[in-house]
């Protein structure tokens, strides 16, 4: 990861309202923390990731019907800005169809169903900063 690339991540993650942010890559690792003073780039050591709850205020019960993000960036929930969303509240959907997008680093990564069944609850707001873990879809 290069300096601009580290300083557009700072940016990203100064204006969402996380908390606190990890990246590793190789033996590199960086942390950002609301309220620090600065970013810090240490060996990345092993430890157990908590999944984040959503933004939202109402407490979410992880039942198993959730699809969760696989990774941190911003949800894109249609593949342009003048297209239809990917999936509707109501939408039945197959494994491995598409539901909407996360990009990182500029790369674009489709989300997927992970089984059949009917999107009941969508929980993401179009370009919204995602964290790893959060609950996007409620597929029953």
């Amino acid at each position: 990861m290069d300096t601009e690339q580290i300083i557009r991540l700072i940016e990203t993650v100064s204006k969402s309202s996380l908390t606190e942010f990890e990246y590793s890559e190789g033996d590199m690792k960086l942390v950002l923390k609301a309220g620090a003073p600065a970013a810090v780039a240490a060996p990345k050591a092993p430890q157990k990731a908590e999944p984040a709850a959503p933004a939202a205020e109402e407490e979410f019960v992880d039942d198993g019907t959730w699809i969760k993000s696989p990774l941190v960036g911003t949800f894109y929930s249609a593949p342009a800005e003048d297209a239809e969303p990917y999936v509707h509240v109501g939408d039945t959907v197959k494994k491995g169809q598409v539901l909407g997008i996360i990009e990182t680093m500029k790369l674009m990564n489709e989300i997927e169903s992970d089984r059949d069944g009917v999107i009941t609850e969508i929980v993401i707001e179009n370009e919204q900063v995602v964290e790893f873990g959060q609950l996007l879809f409620r597929v029953e």
